[in-house]
């Protein structure tokens, strides 16, 4: 197009600058066609063209951008080209071998059957609403060892004590949802009997009737998907959930449990998919879908501050020892010899942060910690 004799923003007649304005464009639109069909073409009899292409404009994210952080688990990228980066690797790979050995989930890796799935103790705060029971609902269907109870109130229902029944009767999770404003927007997963307790803030809830063409969920036991927990604490957080799936999943389900950690945001969605051909598989969302946000871990099992002791029974010394009596000591001693002591699950009395989210933490936007 030959150029116009004034610039477009000289043209006072509106209508004659629309006309010269779209003319413009029309020419960039087509030469920017030409140039994709051209390259294009070029690409397609030269592969090698293509993948030096892609491999060079590489688009720069917050996640490929993230702040270099000690505790992921990989070495550290300035010492990969040296001499001494397979020597880092290796100790930094046997320190997180040793790490994993001796955590509090080992357990859940060397149980004796691994199809028995772990029971999980699902509740809810105080007078929760037709909403939060929806929800619970729903995570009952995901988790194949879950079981919901409500949660009454007054005292001696506090997490911790219902955390340490919990724990003497065989359940390996404690799962608290919590509500505001007639609206789940917290979960409290507790690892039992000696924790360690994670505190979700919840976000972006869709139950399964709310998405559209969704499928029906089998009882069959679902593959688990762990994706983007790269860090010492995305790893615990990682691990902590995959003790709440039973370690051998039921192929015959087709179903596919997804835990995606984007940015500190851990997305769940569950599918199941379908082979269409020897290729080809499609994947039909079964619901819910939902999203956490990690603000803090306790170490131990949620404390309870005001958990009473019985006083000391009153004792008087005397001086001489043969005014004790003797036949009273003896069935004293045969008596607890027949009652088998149950060892119970005490909740502590303070808590303990092993890592707490506070807005100092986030110095940048790439700042992440899972």
């Amino acid at each position: 197009m030959p150029p116009t004799r004034f610039e477009p923003s000289q043209i006072k007649n509106k209508h004659k600058r629309e006309q010269i304005l779209q003319k413009i464009r029309k020419v960039k639109t087509q030469a920017k066609l030409q140039k994709r069909l051209a390259l294009a073409k070029a690409e397609a009899n030269d592969p090698e063209a293509k993948k030096k292409r892609l491999a060079e404009n590489v688009p720069r994210t917050l996640d490929n951008m993230r702040e270099f952080d000690p505790s992921i688990m990989t070495a550290d990228p300035s010492s990969s080209n040296q001499a001494e980066g397979s020597t880092s690797a290796e100790a930094i790979q046997n320190e997180q071998a040793a790490d994993i050995s001796t955590d509090p989930f080992a357990s859940y890796f060397t149980t004796d059957d691994p199809s028995i799935p772990p029971k999980v103790l699902i509740t809810t705060s105080f007078k929760a609403s037709k909403t939060t029971y929806e929800f619970c609902d729903e995570l009952v269907g995901i988790f194949p060892g879950a079981e919901f109870r409500r949660r009454k109130k007054g005292k001696g229902f506090e997490m911790g004590r219902i955390a340490g029944w919990a724990a003497d009767r065989g359940y390996k999770h404690l799962m608290v949802v919590n509500e505001d404003m007639k609206k789940p927007n917290a979960i409290t997963l507790v690892y039992l009997p000696n924790g360690p307790t994670a505190y979700f803030k919840l976000t972006s809830v869709e139950l399964t009737q709310q998405i559209f063409g969704h499928a029906r969920a089998t009882p069959h036991y679902p593959e688990l998907i762990l994706n983007g927990f790269v860090t010492r604490l995305g790893h615990c957080v990682g691990r902590m959930f995959q003790t709440t799936f039973p370690p051998l999943p039921e192929f015959a389900g087709r179903q596919v449990v997804t835990l995606h950690n984007q940015r500190d945001f851990i997305f769940f969605r569950r599918h199941r998919y379908a082979f269409r051909s020897e290729e080809k598989v499609s994947l039909q969302e079964i619901g819910p879908r939902f999203t956490l946000k990690l603000r803090w871990i306790k170490k131990n099992i949620p404390a309870v501050y005001n958990l009473g002791e019985s006083p000391a029974a009153l004792t008087i010394e005397k001086d001489d020892e043969e005014d004790a009596p003797v036949e009273e000591s003896e069935n004293k001693e045969e008596a607890s010899e027949e009652q088998p002591t149950r060892k119970k699950t005490i909740p502590p009395k303070q808590d303990e942060y092993l890592w707490q989210w506070k807005s100092e933490l986030e110095t940048t936007r790439r700042t992440f910690f899972l």
